[in-house]
């Protein structure tokens, strides 16, 4: 935790608000939730939720990344996606509906996707706006950008947690949190897994790679058949890994990132008692 961290104050707002999490991880794990500066990579299905999951937590500095705007279809399993904020950017709904949550919080947002080429930049105007970053939770669903994220977590001190797909999935009792190099049934991990080891010399089989994932051991299902007389009228599926080509729910999307979420909070709380 960054010397700019430690100094966020609570007051008795925030006292009264966020008293269960001080009764659940005690008063210096309390804090050290309330003083961390954590990034949401992707504000959709998954990253919405993790990122309400961090405001309702006390998380006093949020940075939200994410280029798209709020659409009709997002309703469905996006938190911030209303019927009034649609073609709103997904970043200004979300820091509104946690200044609804949590009006101590500082939320940067960001209105750019993740590439390649610009993670760094991304992570500097954090800092320089913010502080410190803490933690950073990935959302996003594009391949290139999981990689050059987790490249960057396997030699960065903050903690880390990448999203696997939650699209083409019902379940959300089966998600959990593993080491990539355990991970299985997804596609879009068992991916960013082979190039990370063919790319960043990541280790082997049976050995853990150091990146932590939520994810679900539950089959991907394909769009269903009736759904195809439907694509001359609509985009049913795009052939990707994302929510657009497969369907997709909120109980399943959500349980991605509270799991998500719920980790980080919970490592931050561990880490203030080392």
């Amino acid at each position: 935790m960054s010397a700019v961290s430690a100094t966020v104050p609570a007051d008795a707002g925030s006292a009264r608000r966020f008293s269960g999490l001080q009764r659940l991880f005690g008063t210096s794990g309390a804090a050290a939730i309330r003083a961390a500066h954590a990034v949401v990579v992707g504000v959709g299905g998954v990253g919405s939720w993790a990122a309400e999951t961090l405001a309702r937590s006390g998380v006093a500095r949020l940075t939200l990344i994410d280029l798209d705007h709020v659409a009709e279809s997002n309703i469905n399993r996006q938190v911030q996606a209303l019927e009034s904020t649609v073609g709103q950017a997904k970043v200004l709904a979300m820091r509104e509906r946690i200044a609804q949550i949590n009006p101590e919080c500082r939320v940067l947002p960001i209105d750019e996707f993740v590439e390649p080429g610009n993670w760094l930049d991304l992570l500097t105007q954090a800092r320089q706006s913010l502080g410190e970053v803490d933690a950073v939770i990935d959302c996003c669903d594009q391949p290139r950008a999981k990689l050059i994220m987790a490249a960057w977590a396997r030699t960065s001190q903050a903690l880390f947690i990448t999203a696997g797909a939650a699209g083409g999935k019902r379940l959300a009792h089966r998600v959990e949190i593993d080491d990539l190099a355990h991970v299985t049934h997804d596609p879009l991990l068992a991916q960013l897994r082979q190039r990370l080891r063919k790319e960043y010399h990541a280790p082997r089989e049976g050995r853990r790679i150091g990146i932590t994932c939520a994810f679900s051991r539950e089959s991907v299902a394909a769009p269903d058949p009736s759904c195809l007389l439907e694509r001359e009228s609509q985009s049913v599926s795009d052939g990707t890994l994302n929510c657009h080509g497969y369907g997709s729910m909120v109980a399943v999307t959500a349980t991605f990132g509270q799991c998500a979420a719920g980790w980080i909070i919970d490592q931050l709380a561990m880490r203030a008692r080392l």
